[in-house]
């Protein structure tokens, strides 16, 4: 079987193809990873729940299928992880909250039901702040999941769980979701590979805000390929979801090849408006230069857009209250004071006041797309700084006040507004040895070209090598 660590290492794509040749059994994998778990996941708190023996059971019968010679699926016998948004039959689902939190759900949601179609072992659900409501992974289910990297810090959220699991060799692909950057916020600061597709190339389905037009399921690996393989598996239209793209799905693996030379490349190091601390900027400038070396022409810019960090507030801020107020009523004491806050704010807010943030939507994807009419891809910080203690956001970013957690964002959902493809790459270290990231947004649908870019640039400076400390 090899050592154990290096195997929770390995990338799915390596697994994948020694499971095929029979050089490595799914139950010797499942065990490497499962050991892995057992002595990292008491520090770091990535997983909620855990399904060990419907896993080892899974592994055995996906053992059974190749000796049968049976066909397989693109993600036969790689353990795959879940986060506790999404409905696992059979396996405990609390969406991070006290109401839920011995629910146990009968059918799987879209995509982990893709996902063990496609020959994933799901093996445990990662953990998530109440409702996915923040870029935090703290809630009152469980202790708070902590960066890999430096363990008094955040691993980010909502994906957090799935964040510092993939970072810390716990699984080599998890399933992520993102409604304003919950898949990259956590890649970004924990040092992993996210995407957050189009809008609508994923399903996702059960989801009680279709029409919000926001939220997107998607990959989080440690390396490019290994998320587009997961994304193969999991794209595609479902019409429980009546917002999934149809027609083919475009093979993206195989789209990781082939370069970006001659694409018209723009770089933003803050939109004309966001906080950023020094040394993610000096880093991600540096970074996006490099796609010079990649044939690219590069060019620094300001989009000249208006900053819709207010209105988006106000999006953002009425789904939550509408979704919870009901709840938080009932027991407060199982609402945690962030989450009060976003329901209260959204309390206070008229009919007149989300017409209108929906209008400046509308105004600011115009915007939006005429600028990217001049280039074919984006390239901006991901995060304006690097993680933060896990028990309270930063003040200050920059030397420039960042008093709400929008103010941390300002990269992220205004690709969630334009439902933009956008991927987070890691990029280098800041000084204390924590991890910065380059995002990589392309147009509408050109999710073969986000990742053929982020393939590319992972070519020239990659960051598989780098494994986190696990240390204070």
């Amino acid at each position: 079987m090899g050592d154990p660590t290096e195997l929770s290492f390995t990338p799915a794509t390596v697994l994948a193809e020694r499971i095929r040749r029979r050089t490595l059994s799914p139950v010797d994998l499942l065990d490497a990873v499962l050991a892995r778990v057992e002595a990292v996941d008491p520090t770091v708190h990535a997983f909620v729940t855990l399904d060990v023996e419907r896993a080892r059971a899974a592994a055995r019968a996906a053992e059974a299928a190749l000796t049968r010679g049976e066909r397989l699926g693109p993600l036969h016998g790689i353990p795959v992880s879940i986060k506790d948004l999404e409905p696992t039959a059979g396996l405990r689902t609390t969406y991070g909250s006290k109401f839920f939190e011995q629910n146990v759900p009968e059918v799987d949601g879209a995509v982990a039901g893709r996902l063990r179609a496609a020959g994933a072992i799901v093996f445990g659900k990662t953990n998530t702040p109440h409702f996915g409501h923040k870029d935090m992974c703290d809630n009152l289910v469980m202790a708070a999941t902590r960066n890999p990297w430096k363990l008094d810090r955040t691993s980010g959220a909502s994906s957090g769980g799935a964040g510092a699991a993939v970072a810390s060799g716990l699984g080599p692909i998890a399933h992520g979701s993102d409604g304003a950057g919950s898949i990259r916020i956590p890649s970004a600061l924990c040092g992993i590979f996210g995407l957050k597709p189009s809008f609508g190339l994923v399903p996702y389905w059960p989801n009680p805000a279709f029409w919000a037009a926001r939220a997107h399921n998607g990959p989080m690996a440690r390396t490019v390929r290994d998320a587009a393989l997961m994304l193969d598996a999991i794209a595609g239209p479902d019409p429980r979801d009546p917002t999934t793209i149809g027609g083919p799905v475009e093979d993206h693996l195989a789209a990781c090849d082939g370069g970006v030379r001659d694409r018209r490349v723009a770089w933003s190091a803050d939109f004309g408006y966001a906080a950023v601390d020094p040394e993610v900027r000096r880093a991600t400038e540096a970074a996006a230069r490099r796609f010079e070396e990649l044939g690219c022409q590069v060019e620094a810019v300001d989009p000249g857009w208006d900053d819709p960090g207010p209105w988006h507030a106000v999006l953002y801020q009425a789904s939550i209250s509408a979704r919870n107020a009901e709840r938080a009523a009932e027991r407060p004491d199982w609402i945690e004071p962030s989450l009060m806050a976003m329901i209260e704010a959204g309390r206070r807010l008229g009919a007149a006041d989300l017409a209108m943030a929906q209008l400046a939507r509308t105004a600011f994807y115009e915007q939006a797309r005429r600028f990217m009419d001049g280039y074919d891809l984006l390239l901006t910080p991901q995060m304006p700084c690097v993680a933060w203690s896990y028990q309270r956001g930063p003040s200050e970013i920059g030397g420039r006040p960042t008093p709400t957690m929008f103010d941390r964002l300002p990269f992220t959902f205004p690709f969630n507004l334009t439902g933009w493809p956008a991927a987070s790459v890691p990029c280098g270290f800041n000084s204390e040895g924590l991890p910065i990231a380059l995002q990589i947004v392309a147009p509408w649908r050109q999710d073969a070209l986000c990742l053929r870019a982020a393939a590319a640039f992972e070519a020239i400076q990659p960051w598989g090598a780098h494994r986190p400390t696990l240390s204070a």
